[in-house]
């Protein structure tokens, strides 16, 4: 019997950063893969593809090939903040590489896990009028991944609110990404939803940290030399286009019309998804006509034992389960 495949797909986030284990990193999908075994106990095939600095383009262009190779049982793909840091940043082609990533894998039978994240300004503590253009972006990739984990039947968890967003216990030095204990809090709660659906029988992980707290000198270390460079390098892209936003945000503001900007940001992320609908309806129409159902997923257990890939439904499983 072959073991259950897990594979995760990201950024920084999901390669780990934050949770120090030796000279590396494990994080949130690593503390999560242990629980993923099926009912016979099969062992767990785990595959971090995830780092450090990816955007949506990187997933698309550099991740997903190596992931669809591996032919995952369940593969993550939580992605998205990069995108909001850059300059360049734009929602449709946001849109258009995540149903690209997303539909690969449902097509292959995958179990696929996506998150919605918190805005980078509010974990970073950044002024009003710097933060609310990157809350801004940052809800119209929720809002994509929304809708597309509704698309293709994802196990989707809610990381963009509560009260974990306030708990400096949940975070590192840099406040951008999660310390162990928020890393756990992840892989505690992708497992919940996992398990809710029968696709992960074994142990959930613990939500404790194993190891200390960094202290804050060693901390306020690792800022000064890694973080530091991370920090210039968005900063170099990002931080004349910020300004510039921010002013935007202040005369809408002056003016009573902030409610323009949200406007413009919702018809943009409309857009977006309507922009994906024509391409699949033509594909579909090429094949008969009519929208084809989606394939029905078996836990990983069934799945390993099966010849070829076992057929999916499009249920999305949210659960509510928040950080």
């Amino acid at each position: 019997m072959r073991p259950v495949r897990f594979v995760a797909l990201g950024d920084s986030l999901t390669e780990g950063v934050g949770d120090p284990v030796g000279d590396g990193w494990r994080g949130w999908a690593a503390l999560l893969a242990a629980g993923l075994s099926g009912e016979s106990g099969e062992a767990v095939e785990f595959t971090n593809l995830a780092v450090s600095g990816a955007q949506t383009r990187d997933v698309l262009e550099r991740q997903l090939r190596a992931g669809l190779e591996l032919r995952p049982d369940i593969v993550s793909v939580v992605i998205g903040v990069n995108d909001t840091l850059r300059r360049t940043f734009d929602v449709r082609a946001v849109a258009a590489r995540l149903d690209t990533v997303y539909g690969s894998f449902a097509e292959q039978g995958a179990v696929l896990l996506t998150a919605c994240l918190p805005d980078p300004g509010r974990t970073l503590g950044l002024p009003a009028a710097l933060a609310r253009p990157l809350a801004r972006r940052q809800r119209a990739v929720d809002t994509v991944v929304h809708a597309l984990s509704d698309r293709y039947g994802a196990v989707h968890l809610h990381a963009s609110e509560g009260a974990w967003l306030t708990d400096r216990a949940m975070w590192s030095v840099d406040r951008l990404h999660p310390g162990e204990r928020g890393h756990r809090q992840f892989a505690v709660r992708f497992h919940a939803l996992l398990a809710a659906a029968g696709f992960a029988t074994g142990p959930a992980p613990s939500p404790e940290p194993e190891s200390p707290a960094p202290t804050r000198s060693a901390g306020l270390w690792w800022l000064a030399t890694a973080g530091t460079g991370w920090v210039a390098r968005r900063c170099t892209d990002l931080l004349p286009q910020l300004l510039v936003l921010a002013a935007d945000e202040a005369r809408h503001r002056a003016r009573g019309t902030s409610a323009r900007l949200d406007l413009r940001a919702a018809a943009a992320v409309s857009a977006a998804l309507a922009a994906l609908s024509a391409p699949e309806r033509r594909a579909d129409e090429a094949q008969g006509g009519g929208r084809l159902p989606r394939p029905a997923v078996a836990p990983p257990s069934a799945r390993a034992a099966a010849a070829g890939p076992v057929p999916r439904t499009g249920t999305r499983l949210s659960g509510g389960v928040r950080p």
